[in-house]
């Protein structure tokens, strides 16, 4: 049973409603949201999804005038945000991982991509900044300030945040990532299916490109610090990789590689041009439509 709590205190007209589930996981969330309030170079609704609660979130967010539904047990992302953006007032939205802290201005970049492109169909991620290395063009990896908020290095961060700037890459598929309230509707949000959530995000990207959005852009400028899986490590995850291959015929990477175009930043193809369409004709992807197939009888 979802139930929604609608703040009675007043706020002015958002420019992004940001949907941000969380599980038990208040520490992190007012980081998160503080981060938000502080940083964000306008004025946004933020609407959350509480899962259980037991560690205080809901009494939290009264005191705090949040928007959010709630649900006694741990439903998962997917039926979580979907139930968040039926509270949702701005023309974009906006998903949030709990355990991200928002650099500054990392919605002035957003919004400016947005204005730039000047129209609705395009799915637009920020850029995330990891303790880890790492290959992919959404991640700036290799920069520690801290697995948690005990050990944070806010300071630091700040400080040095605009030096870990990235060019634009392609393939926008994880968050933060923002898509017009058109567009949530005419995909219907997430898919329950996979819930609690592993594999959303390619499938998310997937739906899109079936209605025929072909601008998935990461905004190289955008940044936040992500702690990284607070949550995930904590639930028992679905066969994403499995529901995926079996919905749409293709494993997730092959629609990362071929349709998204969404490379590492080693790769020579990582610098493509903004076609974003698969290569039909190319002798690799006919090979790596033939390995998915297989799979798929085995799967």
């Amino acid at each position: 049973m979802i139930e929604y709590v609608k703040s009675s205190k007043a706020s002015s007209v958002p420019l992004f409603s940001i949907i941000i589930p969380t599980w038990n996981n208040l520490p992190y969330l007012q980081t998160c949201i503080r981060s938000i309030r502080q940083n964000s170079a306008y004025a946004h609704q933020i609407v959350l999804h509480i899962n259980e609660g037991k560690d205080g979130t809901s009494e939290w967010a009264q005191t705090e005038g949040l928007d959010y539904s709630y649900s006694p047990e741990n439903v998962g992302i997917c039926l979580g945000c979907n139930a968040a953006f039926s509270l949702t007032e701005a023309e974009y939205i906006v998903y949030m991982n709990d355990d991200m802290y928002a650099c500054p201005d990392w919605d002035m970049y957003l919004y400016q991509a947005i204005k730039e492109y000047g129209k609705e169909d395009f799915y637009f991620s920020g850029t995330q900044i990891e303790r880890y290395p790492n290959p992919y063009g959404y991640v700036i990896g290799g920069h520690n300030y801290g697995d948690t908020v005990q050990n944070f290095q806010e300071t630091k961060l700040l400080q040095e945040y605009k030096e870990l700037a990235v060019p634009d890459w392609q393939g926008a598929s994880f968050p933060p990532s923002v898509m017009h309230r058109h567009t949530w509707n005419l995909i219907g949000g997430f898919s329950i299916e996979f819930s609690p959530g592993m594999y959303s995000d390619p499938d998310i990207s997937r739906k899109m490109w079936e209605a025929g959005i072909r601008n998935f852009k990461g905004i190289g400028n955008s940044l936040v610090y992500h702690f990284g899986s607070k949550s995930v490590s904590r639930i028992a995850h679905n066969p994403g990789r499995k529901q995926f291959l079996r919905k749409w015929g293709v494993t997730a990477r092959t629609f990362y590689d071929f349709y998204l175009n969404f490379y590492s930043k080693n790769s020579a193809n990582f610098a493509r041009s903004n076609s974003f369409t698969a290569s039909s004709d190319s002798f690799r992807f006919k090979l790596k439509l033939l390995s998915d197939r297989i799979r798929l009888l085995f799967w």
